[in-house]
């Protein structure tokens, strides 16, 4: 998988934008404003923070050498996902998707409902 792939993947949701607030090499991926991914464009290969919940970041970080804490990120609540050949795009779909939902839950049910 390639930086194009997994930007791909993440505007696939609902109300997903993407930018650069950081710096030229920081792909941000947010929801009406609060980011639920990062992919470095300047990683090869590439590496994307996302959020998760605490106790599930431990244990990916357990079992698989390709996720570490995140990367300039509070580390209870993300990983550094490395998309290395051989991980697997499964698995950090469902890690891109879950850390969509995480940040969706969060937002008002105003924004969710499309009243703002």
């Amino acid at each position: 998988m390639n930086h194009q792939v997994i930007r791909e993947f993440a505007l696939r949701f609902p109300n997903a934008t993407e930018g650069f607030p950081f710096d030229e090499s920081s792909l941000v991926f947010k929801v009406h404003g609060k980011i639920f991914a990062v992919l470095n464009l300047d990683c090869q290969p590439p590496r994307i923070n996302l959020k998760n919940y605490p106790e599930r970041n431990i244990e990916r970080r357990e079992t698989y050498e390709w996720i570490i804490p995140g990367y300039h990120s509070n580390k209870q609540h993300w990983n550094t996902v490395i998309a290395v050949e051989y991980a697997s795009w499964g698995l950090i779909k469902d890690m891109i998707t879950t850390s969509y939902k995480l940040v969706w839950q969060k937002l008002s049910k105003k924004v969710q409902e499309g009243r703002v």
